[in-house]
């Protein structure tokens, strides 16, 4: 009597409860890690700091021009231009406070590259002498604004 012998492997249905169990898993992973979220959160640290570091520079050109913030900066709420002032209609130019307090005008993450705004809008409040720096494009209903 002859005995065959079989050879040692997986059937089709055990790959495939494998494959499908690695799919579940895979699945549940990048939900939990939620990129776009992750990476929404990135865009809006980074507008954090570019609105602090503007308020920032436009304060410290005040206190070095005895109280007397930029001309430029109105009672309205104005978007603010990234580059030089021939470019800036209808912009709050900031080349006052480039090179010295600022190296230069921080652009917001998502801003259009070629357009001359900035993404972030700049008010001042004349009966408080206050000013605000805010980043319109804000995601995931974050508000990032900052009033001295």
């Amino acid at each position: 009597m002859k005995l065959r012998s079989l050879k040692p492997g997986f059937t089709l249905i055990e790959l495939l409860l494998v494959i499908g169990i690695i799919a579940i898993l895979a699945a549940i992973v990048i939900v939990a890690i939620n990129p776009t979220k992750q990476l929404g959160d990135a865009r809006n640290a980074q507008r954090r700091a570019d609105v602090n570091t503007i308020l920032n520079a436009v304060y410290q050109y005040s206190i070095d021009n005895n109280g007397n913030l930029p001309a430029t900066i109105s009672g309205a709420v104005t978007p603010i231009c990234k580059t030089g002032a021939s470019s800036c209609t209808g912009l709050v130019d900031l080349t006052v406070v480039t090179g010295k307090y600022v190296v230069a005008v921080p652009s917001d993450p998502q801003a259009d590259a070629a357009g001359n705004s900035a993404g972030y809008t700049i008010f001042r409040d004349d009966t408080s002498k206050r000013v605000t720096v805010a980043a319109p494009g804000q995601e995931q209903g974050a508000t990032i604004s900052v009033t001295r």
